[in-house]
């Protein structure tokens, strides 16, 4: 029961982490369905993008940003950045990557339970929080046009901790699924950052013990 609670909680800051720092995958497929011409375009209904980047948590994320810094200024993402900083994985999601990212919200990690999260930022706890963080990464740019096309075709994404994450489709939604059988609602897709794409999500990934 111990490492079943462990488990959950690292999960929950690892997508926190994820949401965060790794938001940094969104270039180019998304693109496709916005219009260039127009000030503003109301991409998800959490997003609005406009010609000099995606405003997030009331931050304007830009393509020239790594995802770290872009998270960094987000109002709804701030329990995850901080967690990916006591897990030691700044330096690495500020790489070249690419990385796809899918990032909790604050409100994803309040559906956790608040004395196992906050274990978890303990440094006993650094590498479980890291592995859990990791579930939420994945090599490569995975755009939602790529997800959704993913999703038709029953494909899934191998995570750098390892364990499978598998796109969905629900309406106009794109959702992850991960090997728990626990469903995540994407609600701010393609945010672009110079180093990757992020997905804002809005229920932290639980992998397999």
């Amino acid at each position: 029961m111990e490492s079943t609670k462990y488990a959950t909680a690292a999960i929950a800051i690892v997508i926190g982490l994820a949401l965060g720092g790794f938001g940094g995958y969104w270039a180019g497929a998304m693109q496709n369905d916005n219009n260039d011409n127009k000030e503003t375009t109301k991409v998800e209904e959490t997003k609005t993008e406009t010609k000099e980047g995606v405003l997030v948590g009331g931050a304007l994320m830009v393509r020239d940003k790594d995802i770290v810094d872009n998270a960094a200024g987000a109002s709804n993402v701030t329990t995850l950045v901080s967690l990916v900083k006591l897990a030691e994985l700044v330096d690495t999601l500020k790489s070249t990557g690419p990385f796809t990212v899918f990032g909790p919200t604050n409100d994803a990690f309040g559906k956790l339970d608040a004395a196992t999260v906050e274990s978890l930022q303990k440094p006993e706890n650094k590498a479980v929080l890291a592995g859990i963080l990791t579930y939420h990464v994945v090599p490569g740019t995975y755009t939602s046009a790529a997800l959704k096309a993913m999703a038709q075709k029953g494909e899934t994404l191998t995570s750098v901790q390892g364990q499978i994450l598998k796109p969905l489709i629900d309406g106009d939604k794109v959702w992850i699924e991960d090997a728990m059988g626990g469903k995540s609602m994407v609600e701010t897709a393609d945010v672009i950052s110079s180093n990757g794409v992020t997905h804002v999500i809005d229920t932290v990934l639980m992998p397999k013990n």
